[in-house]
């Protein structure tokens, strides 16, 4: 039987590109198709020389083209993009917007996840958080906004440096999430020492230069506080909505009440509260005392969205780069993460501006 060059061509169309999520057939990346009777070879020309995704590419071509009618054999081999081709695949992944434009889509919902002061488990949160929206089919990037203290790639396990296509960056995958962070161009965990304008310049770099794709939720873990990152975000991404870490001690509480009233001052929706740490897993115990994420949550008309209990399970898993809603889904934490995920989802206004009110969960 004579295999069909248009049937490989459309059994190549299923390869997607891992990192940027498309066909390899539509990024202009399939150089040649060669058949020889029962076998097929293939030269898919990748983005930078040593991919370190190249594998995804081998098992994808292999699995797919053996689909064909008559193929027996697949061969595939790899090239690297001229600088041509890179330039027009920047082009078509920019779909005619102009460079140092906001590349986040209109229709992709900006969730900040932030907090008064540190120490809240705000970054763990986000992880975990990313992981649950994943688990509900949401497409979901996740941008380490906290420049000083980022630790979003090692709560991945994620250290491979970033893939850069003519001044677009291609951010680095976890599964289907898509991560940004200044970890990623960091060596052996060096300090950033910047000051403002050279957060903002940052911030604004990973929000226009990175390629988030089409993404229904980005989630930013912010730092602490009330400082530049804050005001950028708000300069930079106005429709971004906030959701406020805080424990349940009224000091914790009391500083997050300034970060959520910053965030309403620069004109950002507080969708409402997470309490976290609020009582030890397996006894109850409430360590940090109680009431704080209801006096936060009562002093900002919002809504308590969670109640997220101390599980040492979080912090293990966070140490292996992996969040617990991707490791252990069917456990008590991760489930209470992902109906976090879900109530966030679900916060909306009413005529007049008003949420929703939405149940806590416990």
């Amino acid at each position: 039987m004579q295999v069909s060059r248009d049937e490989v061509f459309r059994a190549l169309e299923r390869v997607i590109d891992p990192e940027l999520k498309l066909p390899v057939t539509q990024l202009d990346m399939v150089r040649e198709i060669r058949i020889d009777g029962p076998s097929v070879g293939v030269t898919i020309a990748l983005t930078v020389a040593g991919c370190p995704l190249r594998s995804s590419f081998q098992d994808q071509v292999r699995a797919h083209v053996l689909e064909v009618a008559g193929v027996q054999a697949v061969e595939l081999d790899f090239d690297v993009m001229t600088p041509d081709e890179k330039t027009a695949l920047t082009v078509k992944l920019r779909g005619g917007r102009a460079e140092k434009t906001i590349s986040v889509s209109t229709s992709t919902r900006v969730i900040a996840v932030a907090s008064g002061k540190g120490g809240v488990g705000k970054s763990t949160l986000t992880a975990n958080l990313a992981a649950a929206f994943d688990r509900l089919g949401e497409r979901t990037g996740v941008l380490d906004a906290d420049v000083y203290g980022h630790s979003i790639p090692h709560m991945f396990g994620i250290d491979q440096r970033p893939v850069v296509v003519d001044r677009m960056i291609i951010p680095p995958v976890k599964g289907e999430l898509k991560l940004m962070s200044i970890g990623f161009f960091l060596d052996e965990n060096r300090p950033v020492m910047w000051r403002g304008p050279m957060l903002h310049k940052a911030l604004e770099q990973f929000l226009s230069d990175v390629h988030w794709g089409e993404l229904d939720v980005l989630l930013v873990d912010m730092p602490p506080g009330t400082g530049d990152v804050a005001m950028s975000l708000g300069q930079l991404l106005p429709r971004a909505e906030v959701v406020v870490v805080t424990t349940p001690q009224p000091a914790a509480q009391q500083v997050a009440v300034r970060a959520a009233r910053m965030a309403t001052e620069i004109g950002m929706r507080v969708v409402g509260v997470i309490e976290n740490m609020s009582f030890l897993v397996g006894t109850g115990q409430e360590l940090f005392g109680a009431g704080g994420g209801d006096a936060l949550s009562r002093e900002l008309n919002v809504p308590l969205l969670a109640q997220i209990p101390l599980d040492p399970r979080l912090r293990v898993a966070a140490d292996l780069g992996e969040p617990l809603v991707a490791v252990e889904p069917e456990c008590d934490t991760a489930q209470s993460l992902v109906s976090l995920a879900e109530a966030i989802a679900a916060t909306a206004r009413r005529p007049g501006g008003i949420l929703k009110a939405l149940p806590v969960l416990k």
